[in-house]
């Protein structure tokens, strides 16, 4: 079989491009008449005829050691984020709530997303039950098709090396490793856009509709995950497409024309459906001010990220010189102490990698697959980057791991087509340059975290500038010196990252914003309420500050917006005229400072009417707690009510009942109005209503229900305190 190829290869080296790179699709020949095709077991262990040897034994290896990797100490995390597990809790017990992605199974309000992406962790848990494994389970495997589908592309069109290479980075990334065992939509968004970008390739390979087509279908289940994200690479995808494939103009228009089609119709049946739903009959849509699906698509979700200005919100986007309640913004924010340890690791060496591939491609012609791999997956890169970067609305150091496919892809395609040219002094300079930006980054992350494995910040510098130094000599050394400083380049670089990782997986890691790596390795600079660097929280709802221990240094009296002072808590403290004290998942006492990790507090069932304990983290339950709700559960529609879809939720997990989130996940959604609450009352559904919580009409809230609906409560009706925590029986009227 005869073939064109896009660059002059080196025969069997496996870590270049690959020595049959054709510009059509790179396939096995057939068979010849008469002779039987292999095996399916062979194939699919051995691999290509060209392939190296070891190709697909390595690559099934690099799979199954990212999936053991993956899933041990899974069950850590419990329900992770409660938020999102309550909804699964609910889609196992109503199709309704897994169709809406209802929080609870009475289908009052939706979560915050659309609902695609609870889907598989809701099938999981209707076929084996609901528990840890079968909520986070599907995450990790999307992670492992993730780093399989990365490798599947970058060694389609350079080599079985390259592609290691590139899902070794990804499995290895910090963030990835923590988002691939959560139950956040951001795992499914990273594979369906890892997919896209995969189709796209294709795609320029041979120019056949089909591939663009999946694309655009990938690309609307995404926005099924996570709405707008998923269209921040389409110009980038589009644009490439429409410059590089191997069509007509006329044709790749009329290409593109379908792929937006499949998009529209593999993300808007579920939008048509959800708006054209009569609204009395379905859930509210939380997060949204007016019960509508776009405008929290456009809204909160959409443009209000960018921004900033997300109604209903609790926290601000950027302010003065960039620094804001989530951040601040700039060309180096991927670099900084918030998120640098999350994702940055091999950022700068990628994109050394990605301008030396477009240099070494240059003089190709057009409908080169090469080329267009870089331009595909660094332009996803380079997009994804730059919004994420200014973006000034909110914002979570986990959204990073979008852009771990894409910095894997380029890294793996970088170093593949540098080795191959390393004959050539620009490109072993090249590749020494990459590998010394590599290790004196993570020289610099690691010493951010300087009591955390302290000798090994100096291994990696020195490693990488010894690696580095070979590399510039490659050409001149003999076939074993050459792997040898290419495999401690390797080494050097990942170094760092996979101390991050296996210090991830080793912990466990709850509430709303969970973060990668050790104590200290990523500090955010003031949530909503104003807290001092370290007043996010870390694995195991414990808070960090800059010196890597468990108190974060708040700012006194800084409370959520609505009023009031709180108490001393890193995060702003309690909520108005509420104690700040509370009670860490249980197991950490933040006194001074930090994210609480639970709500448990002075005087209320949620700690301090909730702080950011009640917004961010759940409620610990107490069993006296658990009987009470319980109680004659089923002749009510909702067993109980509270402020705050995280409180609400944490009940919900801890009693099996339906628990109605009052407000939605800030508090501030118009949702029950008291009109509607007071009803539900009269028809006897809902038997308790949870003193305290988040919301109560904070920030940005545009009704102040949830406080005219506690206000309603606690003059009417009979208090019930069981230990700490507050109930008020809406079966029973106050005395007097």
């Amino acid at each position: 079989m005869t073939t064109q190829t896009d660059l002059p290869t080196q025969q069997g080296s496996g870590w270049g491009p690959a020595a049959t790179a054709p510009e059509a699709p790179v396939a096995a020949p057939a068979p010849e008449s008469g002779e039987p095709q292999r095996p399916l077991a062979r194939r699919l262990w051995r691999g290509r005829p060209e392939d190296p040897r070891w190709a697909r034994p390595a690559f099934w290896g690099l799979l199954l050691a990212t999936a053991a990797l993956y899933f041990f100490n899974l069950s850590a995390s419990g329900y992770a984020n409660s938020f999102y597990s309550a909804a699964v809790q609910a889609g196992t017990k109503s199709w309704k709530a897994m169709f809406f992605g209802s929080l609870d199974a009475g289908n009052a309000i939706t979560v915050d997303k659309p609902s695609a992406f609870l889907w598989p962790m809701e099938i999981a848990a209707r076929i084996f039950g609901l528990n840890a494994w079968t909520i986070l389970g599907p995450e990790v495997l999307m992670g492992v098709g993730t780093v399989a589908v990365v490798y599947a592309s970058v060694r389609r069109r350079f080599s079985p090396g390259a592609g290691l290479i590139a899902g070794a980075v990804l499995a290895l990334t910090p963030v990835a490793a923590l988002m691939f065992r959560f139950n956040n939509p951001d795992a499914m968004l990273a594979l369906l856009m890892a997919l896209a970008c995969y189709f796209v390739v294709r795609a320029i390979e041979d120019g056949k509709t089909k591939w663009l087509v999946w694309a655009g279908v990938a690309i609307g289940f995404a926005f099924l995950a996570k709405t707008l994200q998923a269209f921040l690479v389409l110009p980038s995808l589009a644009i490439v497409y429409a410059v590089c494939a191997p069509v007509s103009l006329k044709k790749r228009f009329g290409q593109l024309a379908a792929a937006t089609g499949a998009l529209i119709v593999s993300g808007g049946w579920w939008v048509a459906i959800v708006e054209l739903w009569p609204a009395s009959s379905r859930p509210y849509i939380g997060g949204s001010q007016n019960n509508s699906f776009l405008e929290l698509t456009f809204g909160y979700n959409g443009l209000g990220r960018l921004n900033g200005e997300e109604t209903g919100s609790v926290g601000g986007g950027g302010g003065a010189g960039g620094a804001g309640q989530w951040g601040e913004t700039g060309w180096d924010r991927m670099f900084n102490s918030e998120i640098g340890g999350q994702i940055s690791w091999l950022l700068p060496a990628a994109l050394i990698l990605l301008v030396a591939g477009l240099v070494a491609t240059r003089r190709l012609k057009r409908t080169s697959v090469t080329r267009g791999s870089f331009l595909v997956w660094g332009g996803s890169l380079l997009i994804t980057l730059v919004v994420f970067s200014y973006m000034a609305g909110i914002f979570h150091q986990y959204y990073t791991i979008a852009l771990a496919p894409y910095i894997a892809a380029v890294v793996g395609m970088g170093a593949g087509i540098l080795w191959e040219k390393r004959a050539e002094m620009w490109a072993s300079l090249t590749l020494a340059a990459s590998v010394v930006a590599a290790s004196a980054w993570g020289y610099v992350l690691l010493n951010r975290t300087p009591d955390y494995l302290p000798w090994l910040k100096w291994l990696v510098l020195i490693g990488g500038l010894t690696a580095a130094l070979g590399l510039i000599f490659v050409a001149r050394l003999g076939r074993q010196l050459a792997l040898g400083a290419a495999a401690l380049g390797i080494v050097a670089a990942l170094a760092g990252p996979t101390a991050y990782t296996l210090s991830t997986v080793s912990s466990a890691h709850t509430g709303s914003i969970p973060t990668a790596g050790p104590a200290g390795a990523s500090m955010m600079g003031g949530g909503p309420g104003g807290g001092g660097r370290g007043g996010f929280g870390g694995p195991g709802g414990q808070t960090r500050n800059g010196n890597g221990t468990t108190q974060g240094q708040g700012r006194q009296g800084q409370g959520f917006p609505g009023g009031g002072t709180g108490g001393t808590g890193g995060f702003g403290g309690g909520m108005p005229g509420q104690n700040g004290n509370t009670q860490g998942n249980g197991t950490t006492q933040n006194q001074q400072g930090g994210m609480p990790g639970s709500a448990m507090g002075d005087g209320g069932g949620m700690g301090g009417g909730g702080g950011v304990g009640g917004l961010l983290n759940g409620a610990t339950v107490s069993a006296e707690a658990k009987k009470l709700v319980k109680a004659d559960a089923d002749d009510y529609t909702w067993a109980a009510a509270a402020i705050g879809a995280q409180n609400a939720a944490s009940y919900q997990l801890a009693t099996d009942e339906s628990v109605m989130a009052i407000g939605g996940f800030n508090g501030t959604d118009p949702s029950p109005t008291l009109a509607q609450f007071k009803e539900y009352v009269a028809d006897g559904k809902i038997h308790y209503f949870i003193s305290g919580g988040s919301g109560g009409g904070m920030g940005g809230g545009s009704s102040g229900t949830s406080s005219q609906i506690t206000s309603w409560v606690e003059a009417n009706f009979k208090k019930v305190t069981v230990g700490s925590a507050t109930f008020y029986d809406l079966t029973q009227k106050a005395s007097g």
